[in-house]
């Protein structure tokens, strides 16, 4: 796996859009905080343009995201924002130069189309909180992110939840957001979970979709060689007039309660105000038991 060399002081973090359009305002707290750690903002050409809901053409996307990849002047890139359209420019990036000068791509939720993608490709990223939230964000869950860029060491600590399957692994993190896992099954970006601790949250889904996509990352192979499991946030679900009868954190045990490997819930990663930062495709070490879990990143 290529791990991305470590941020100082100086370097220039691009800053981009995959998806969803932004405006500098909504910015604006993001850049006071990048730049207070010594670190210069660089707007991809297209960041602030418009298309329908989208932050631009998908040619303008595509250039932004190619372009911050071949220019070796920035040493990481995040993407500012989530909500819907990274698939649509992924099969028109070309990767090979991030092979040869690899740099942290950070964000989540859509932004998990690319880590899954990346991780294929043999390049560690870093799920981690966007530009779009840090006016919201916990000071433990930017304090995370730092440390993950400027190769510190990164550990997360959460207390216990009664479903959790206790053990100590070692492994690589794989996954992200639940949806976009399985909106990638079948693609050349969806991932090899076998032997890797798999991470998954999602926000705003119906139960029963839950449930869908449980049963079929479980047919799929996805769940029955893992070495371990993280549930990061599961946030506003919903439900029918008739109830479905578990809760989300229910129905990922239920799918997953035949296997022996073991299983977090309620981990601070997601859409959650204390989103923490989690590099994948690193050694990580996850420990849970009855007193609480720690993850040990460095």
């Amino acid at each position: 796996m290529i791990i991305p060399k470590k941020l100082e002081a100086g370097d220039k973090i691009g800053v981009i859009s995959t998806a969803r359009k932004i405006t500098i305002e909504e910015l604006s707290p993001a850049i006071k905080t990048i730049e207070s750690w010594g670190l210069k903002v660089v707007f991809g050409i297209n960041l602030f343009k418009e298309e329908d809901q989208f932050s631009g053409t998908v040619e303008q996307r595509t250039a932004d995201l190619q372009g911050m990849i071949d220019d070796n002047s920035i040493k990481a890139i995040l993407c500012a924002r989530g909500g819907y359209g990274t698939v649509q420019i992924i099969d028109s990036i070309d990767f090979n130069n991030l092979k040869k000068n690899s740099k942290w791509i950070v964000g989540y939720s859509d932004v998990t189309v690319l880590h899954s993608h990346l991780n294929n490709l043999g390049i560690a990223s870093l799920h981690a909180t966007m530009p779009i939230n840090f006016k919201s964000n916990t000071k433990e869950s930017l304090s995370s992110l730092k440390k993950s860029l400027f190769g510190n060491l990164n550990s997360i600590e959460c207390k216990a939840h009664p479903l959790n399957k206790f053990g100590k692994i070692v492994g690589h993190i794989v996954g992200g957001n639940l949806s976009i896992l399985y909106s990638l099954l079948g693609s050349h970006s969806d991932i090899d979970t076998s032997g890797k601790i798999l991470f998954i949250e999602d926000l705003d889904e119906y139960l029963y979709h839950i449930d869908r996509m449980m049963m079929n990352l479980n047919r799929n192979g996805m769940l029955g060689k893992l070495k371990g499991l993280i549930v990061g946030g599961m946030v506003d679900m919903n439900d029918n007039s008739i109830p479905f009868g578990k809760t989300a954190e229910q129905i990922i045990l239920e799918y997953t309660k035949n296997y022996d490997f073991p299983i977090c819930f309620g981990f601070p990663a997601g859409h959650l105000s204390d989103n923490r930062g989690v590099r994948l495709g690193i050694n990580s070490i996850l420990e849970i038991s009855k007193n609480g879990v720690s993850l040990c990143q460095e």
